[in-house]
């Protein structure tokens, strides 16, 4: 396999915490990386090979203007090394919006994709996590492009979570098919026309935001502006519930002791519901695989994504992805 293009720049905590997950990909798990960035401000990258970069697009920069602009930068490198096939897939922590801009720009959008888009995992309290998308890179979308958020989705459950017939469902305020706004219904419309078997999945209509953690869908569609406020709202819960939780074990030196106890039983559900598990989101549609990592992401981060991404090139997942499109075509 090519290596898997990691921009060693991007990210709150770039470059040491994005090296010292690359490094542990190809030691504890045998992921060829090839790091791009300035190789001055690197530090020590052991054996892994860099291709020089010599601008950063910074986590607040315009995406568009500095994919367009700064045409050395780090990110745009890593875009390039997978068109020209030097590189398998990209991986970045840095400005979202500038991944997204910089792998559609430079290797282009799969063959019938109107939009690509932004697939997350969301975790839930057992069982295989839901995909939502699109999870941001889309604010304003057409209804016909939902119908192709829930072909990409199911592909992409099979491939990352092994998925047999995965359960498509439009995010609504209510499960009745006339519930939600005219783009709702319209989308309800045509995911209800598609032949879902010819993809293996099916849909299954209206789902609420109460579902998105549970187990009624595989995958959940919707815009990427609800997709982002639903995200980071379930985010911020996440977070909220676990510091409240923290400070009730110390609260008194009963709960202090009981928690010791406690702790051990509630760390797999933890892991379960960090992000760091699952390396980032996935952005579908675009002719090379790219995954987008929290801006936070440490080293454990980055292993799990330099590996979600090494999963996906050896799954064929953009060949499979433009299959689902294309039948539907």
């Amino acid at each position: 396999m090519l290596p898997i293009a990691v921009d060693a720049m991007g990210g709150d905590n770039a470059p040491s915490a994005i090296i010292a997950g690359a490094r542990r990909a190809v030691e504890e798990r045998g992921i060829p990386v090839v790091l791009v960035g300035r190789a001055d401000k690197m530090g020590d990258v052991g054996d892994l090979p860099v291709i020089e970069a010599s601008e950063v697009i910074a986590m607040d920069a315009d995406p568009g203007a500095s994919v367009r602009n700064m045409k050395d930068s780090s990110l745009v490198r890593a875009a390039e090394a997978v068109r020209d096939g030097n590189a398998s897939a990209m991986v970045s922590a840095g400005n979202t919006g500038a991944t997204m801009a910089s792998a559609l720009l430079r290797t282009g959008r799969i063959k019938g994709v109107s939009r690509p888009a932004i697939a997350t995992a969301i975790p839930g309290p057992s069982g295989t996590p839901t995909v939502l998308l699109d999870a941001g890179a889309n604010a304003e979308c057409k209804a016909e492009w939902l119908v192709q958020f829930g072909q990409m989705g199911a592909v992409f459950a099979r491939e990352r979570f092994g998925v047999d017939k995965p359960r498509v469902g439009l995010l609504s305020i209510g499960e009745e098919a006339g519930k939600g706004s005219p783009l709702v219904k319209e989308a309800w419309g045509l995911l209800d026309a598609v032949d879902w078997a010819a993809n293996g999945a099916e849909f299954i209509g209206n789902v609420e935001g109460r579902d998105l953690m549970g187990e009624e869908a595989d995958v959940v569609v919707t815009d990427g502006f609800t997709g982002n406020v639903a995200l980071k709202t379930l985010e911020g819960c996440a977070k909220n519930i676990i510091s409240a939780l923290l400070e009730a074990f110390e609260s008194t030196p009963e709960a202090e002791a009981a928690s010791e106890q406690l702790l051990p039983a509630l760390l797999p559900l933890y892991q379960r519901f960090n992000a760091d598990t699952y390396g980032g989101a996935m952005l579908l549609g675009t002719k090379g695989p790219c995954i987008i990592s929290h801006g936070s992401s440490g080293d454990e981060a980055m292993v799990n994504a330099i590996s979600v991404a090494a999963e996906m090139v050896e799954a064929n997942l953009v060949d499979k992805l433009a299959d689902a499109v294309s039948t539907h075509l």
